[in-house]
């Protein structure tokens, strides 16, 4: 699983989507947005999912001992952003403990210090209110939903500038020789029109406009 993480980690998100695309798998988390940009992240999601604090039990935090290296804290709070599951403490933890990075379907605070510690989260939004005593705990490590995407535990994610996808571990190497495949057809036609090909000819040679549509035959090319 190590090596398939760090294989796709190296593609970008828009060839993990039009893989998955080809396999008609849909896992776009559209909604959420990077709390740093430039951020990347890749790693095995960690379900957790809240709900509002049946009294003044809070348990907001209380999973990250159960992480591994390399897991990503994926939270579904509803999209709930009048209080934080996230802050600063979390992301030391986890940054100190290997980590790979926090999916928010709610808010987080801390930002400033988070910048500092370069921790790549991805959220709903930014509140300084804490949700300790407003929010607690519904149950881990089971499927949650964000932005009607299913997400199991142990589904690989990743996440760039361009967009967050959950790939399902079932599919990960798939998807990974379609994406794999896909990134090397547009450097191609990249080198082309660097090298004076008109861009309508250079698409047409590699298959551009099918490459993300199922049953499409990737080694195929239509001229020279």
């Amino acid at each position: 699983m190590k090596n398939i993480i760090e294989n796709i980690k190296k593609l970008d998100t828009t060839c993990i989507s039009d893989a998955c695309d080809r396999l008609e798998i849909s896992g776009s988390l559209s909604s959420l947005k990077p709390i740093l940009p430039d951020s990347k992240l890749c790693g095995r999601a960690f379900t957790v999912k809240y709900r509002p604090s049946s009294g003044n039990n809070s348990t907001v935090g209380d999973f990250l001992d159960d992480l591994k290296e390399g897991d990503l804290a994926v939270i579904d709070n509803g999209g709930r952003t009048d209080a934080t599951v996230w802050g600063d403490i979390m992301s030391l933890y986890s940054k100190i403990n290997g980590i790979a990075g926090a999916i928010i379907n709610g808010a987080c605070r801390d930002i400033p210090e988070i910048k500092k510690l370069g921790f790549p989260i991805f959220s709903a939004g930014t509140n300084a209110v804490t949700g300790k005593g407003r929010y607690e705990i519904e149950y881990i490590q089971k499927a949650i939903y964000i932005d009607n995407t299913k997400i199991e535990p142990g589904d690989i994610i990743i996440a760039d500038d361009s967009g967050i996808i959950c790939i399902p571990k079932n599919k990960a190497e798939e998807v990974y020789e379609i994406a794999k495949s896909i990134n090397d057809i547009e450097e191609k036609i990249k080198k082309a029109i660097q090298t004076g090909t008109p861009l309508n000819v250079a698409r047409d040679m590699y298959n551009y406009h099918n490459l993300q549509k199922p049953n499409t035959n990737l080694d195929s090319k239509k001229g020279d």
